[in-house]
């Protein structure tokens, strides 16, 4: 049998199932690529929020990545969780040497508000890890924290684009679920514009919302796509998703990974 395309994820663990390496994994299955992955931290989390973190040490980091990749490979990579600048820098010069598209998922908050990335880390960010990436799929928080530039509307997206674009990375897709209205996500490369929109769902249930885009793409452009078809691909599954999101406790529901499956 022809093995599937490989995407490795670099992110941290939720414990709830519905962030993190477990939005990933589930993400790459369901859209039919293998998953490996590298465990950057381990967090107690669930549907209420993030009530510890611990950072792996980068010596962990760096060996996961290293046995995965030398002797199975990778087609495409997706980055998460990153806390610290060691472990920026680590995952950062990892992926230069690797030779495979890199999605760049900058987290800096969770789903509940919890902080994820230190302030310190931030520089390391920019300068070292956005270069290393085919997409950046900052939200509009994360866009203001990385850049200083605070979207309030639609047309104020092409701005906050061009404001990470100019820290390296390929293709920015700046997502505007934040935003009023439809759905609405710009994806640029700088001189050409894709603007993405789909209805506002009503479902509070959106847990791993962003690590499931960002893993999705991954997985589109494992199996060959354009950047900007595997991005509209990746799209169609997470507003999926998030339609078929469910309840979890007594919080904030994930998405739901399986969706089509149950369709």
């Amino acid at each position: 049998m022809t093995a599937p395309p490989l995407v490795l994820t670099v992110a941290g663990s939720d414990s709830g199932g519905g962030a993190g390496i477990q939005a990933d994994l589930k993400t790459m299955l369901a859209l039919g690529v293998h998953g490996m992955s590298v465990l950057t931290a381990v967090t107690a989390q669930n549907s209420q929020g993030v009530h510890g973190a611990w950072e792996l040490p980068a010596e962990a980091v760096r060996a996961q990545y290293r046995a995965v990749v030398d002797d199975i490979g990778a087609d495409a990579v997706k980055t998460g969780m990153l806390s610290s600048a060691e472990l920026v820098e680590t995952v950062a010069g990892l992926l230069a040497g690797t030779g495979a598209p890199v999605v760049v998922d900058p987290v800096g908050v969770s789903k509940h508000g919890d902080p994820l990335l230190a302030a310190s880390a931030l520089d390391s960010v920019r300068r070292l890890l956005l270069p290393t990436a085919t997409v950046a799929t900052p939200n509009l928080d994360e866009v203001a924290q990385l850049t200083g530039v605070r979207v309030e509307k639609e047309a104020d997206l092409p701005r906050a684009a061009a404001a990470v674009l100019a820290h390296g990375p390929e293709w920015v897709l700046v997502k505007g679920g934040h935003l009023a209205g439809d759905a609405v996500d710009l994806l640029t490369d700088g001189s050409e514009e894709h603007w993405l929109r789909a209805p506002r769902l009503d479902n509070r249930h959106t847990h791993g919302t962003g690590c499931t885009l960002a893993s999705a793409i991954a997985a589109q452009l494992a199996h060959g796509l354009a950047v900007p078809d595997a991005v509209a691909a990746a799209k169609e599954y997470v507003t999926g998703a998030i339609a078929a999101g469910f309840s979890l406790g007594s919080g904030i529901g994930p998405v739901d990974h399986g969706w089509r499956l149950r369709r």
